[in-house]
Formats: C-alpha cells, structure tokens, sequence
C-alpha cells in the first residue's frame, strides 16, 4: 500500500461530537461501554477465566513512518497489542485507545484512523471500551490497552523456561525489519509484500491452543528475536542456544540473505530487526506452527550460532529509551 497523501484541511469536530460519530459505534453495543457516555467502563467477570491486559504505544517517526495511511496506523496499533495476547495464549476481547493529534491530523484523518480500528475491531472480535483524545504540538502518539481472556492459571509467562526445553519461533523471521526498509524505498519489494508485513503484521492468535497445550514460557517478537528470546530466559533464570541456520525464512527473506556478502551475519540481521511480531516460545516438545532453533540450558546468557560460528549479538534487537 502506497504512502499517505494528507485531505484538504476541514474543521474537526469537538472532542465529545468526535466521540459520539467515530468512536461510539466502535462499541458495537458493548453493555459495559455505556455509550461512551460515563467516565469509566464495566468488565464483567468471567468464572474460570483471568482477565488479561496488556498495553504498547506507537509513536510517529518511531514505530510507523510520516505518511502512512492513517487506517493502516489504526490497525496496526491493534495488532501490536494484539501479538502481545497471543504470546500470552490470551483470547481478545476488549480496548481502550488514548489519542494526541498533532494539528496535521484533522477530521478526515481521523475518520480514516476510526475506519481502520472498526475494520480490525471486526476482523478480531473487538470492542472498545473506552479511552480519550487530546492534541498535541508534537508527533503523532497513539495508546491502547487490551484485554483479553484466558483460562485461570492458564496464561503463558516468559517466566517458565526449563533448562533442556526447546526453543520455537513461528512463522518467519526477518521480514519486518525488511519491510521497513522495503518502506523506506531502501530495498526492492515489487509485491509489496515486506511493507506489508511491517505495515500490516498478523498476530499468531491461532496458536493460542498450542500454547496453552505445551509452552512453558513465550514472549512475541516485536523488539527482535534474539532480544525476545533473552526476555524468557532473563525471566526464567536461564541460557538459550539459539542457532540462525535453522531460521525460517519467507521467499522474499530468502532471496536477500542470499545476496549478502556474510550469511552469518545476514541471519543476525534478521534475527535481531524486529517488527515481526511472531512468537518465540520454550517447550519440552515441538510445537504445532513452530521451528525449533535452538534450546534453554542451565545458566545464563543467549549463545547466538550461525555457519558454525559464534556471533556477538549486541543487544539483540530494538532498545527501549
């Protein structure tokens, strides 16, 4: 999908008209919600079941470039909570969304952005709950907290690693720090499909059952696979070996590593761009939807292999500041 071009400027309307027509039919009559009308909302217990929550921001300029289209903002947004969830075997229910505009962002813009949460809140069986809006003399800067359902004591940690499990990833790895690239006009991407997977990532909610089934501990890969696969083991007291030449690697992943110079060091790229918001999980047995790549030892530390060497991974993907 191509880059944004801004609407003509128009007058947005004020905060509670903007409430009332993008935000309240995201409800979609959610008893809870009230409308939109009440300060707080009501989530009803579940017997059996914990409630969930998770939260990530996204900044302008930092998680999504200037220009992109402010629906795939939206939806974006949602899937990077989303990715958290299913790490965590989590079944999504609801959100609350907080919003600071930038003066760049006026009323079509912003019924862009409600178009695309109505879309995934759809897609994904979501309902808002929630939230609030403010302006900004800075960067776009977008909030949202998720909630979500999980049979009691059944959610999977990072903590809970055993020395002797195996390491698994799915899905595969490397195409979102590709697709930022391939966004960038930095790397050919004729098909789109890279900018896709940065834009537009897929969380891997169908592998809620098999988490739940065997993981002992699981994190999703959104800072970089080898950081994400240390967030367990720093977590679960434990080592990792993790070996590259076992990475699962889509066509378009494939034929770039193929064009480096080292694929050592090409594997490490992929391993520690991030954005891909695939799982990384450590069980005693393989996996339904998973590649094992390495496994959890006594100890500490991640030992990164690759072309059978030793790789120094720095800190492994993206650092938070």
């Amino acid at each position: 999908m191509g880059r944004w071009t801004p609407w003509p400027r128009m007058s947005a309307p004020d905060e509670f008209e903007q409430i009332a027509r993008l935000y309240r039919p995201l409800t979609r009559g959610a008893a809870g919600a009230f409308d939109l009308l009440d300060d707080a909302a009501v989530v009803a217990s579940r017997p059996g079941m914990d409630l969930v929550l998770t939260k990530d921001a996204v900044v302008e300029g930092v998680h999504f470039l200037t220009g992109t289209p402010p629906g795939l903002i939206a939806r974006k947004l949602l899937r990077v909570n989303l990715s958290d969830l299913a790490a965590k075997a989590a079944e999504p229910y609801a959100y609350l969304l907080a919003a600071a505009w930038p003066a760049a962002y006026g009323w079509p813009e912003r019924q862009a952005f409600a178009e695309g949460l109505r879309q995934d809140g759809e897609a994904f069986d979501l309902v808002l709950l929630g939230g609030d809006t403010t302006s900004t003399p800075g960067a776009l800067t977008l909030s949202l907290t998720l909630l979500g359902w999980v049979p009691a004591g059944r959610m999977v940690r990072r903590a809970g690693a055993r020395p002797g499990d195996l390491l698994m990833v799915s899905g595969t790895i490397g195409d979102g720090a590709l697709g930022l690239a391939a966004a960038r006009g930095e790397l050919a991407d004729p098909d789109g499909f890279l900018a896709d997977r940065y834009d537009s990532p897929q969380p891997r909610l169908d592998l809620r059952e098999a988490l739940r089934a065997g993981a002992h501990a699981a994190c999703d890969v959104s800072d970089g696979l080898v950081a994400d696969a240390g967030h367990i083991a720093r977590a679960s007291g434990v080592g990792l070996v993790l070996r590259l030449d076992g990475l699962p690697l889509s066509p378009p992943a494939a034929r770039w590593l193929d064009g480096q110079p080292d694929r050592a060091t090409g594997l490490l790229r992929l391993a520690t761009g991030g954005d891909d918001y695939e799982v990384v999980c450590a069980a005693p047995a393989p996996l339904a939807g998973f590649t094992v790549i390495g496994e959890v030892t006594a100890g500490q530390g991640t030992q990164v292999l690759a072309g059978g060497r030793t790789l120094e991974p720095g800190p492994g993907g993206w650092r938070h500041g």
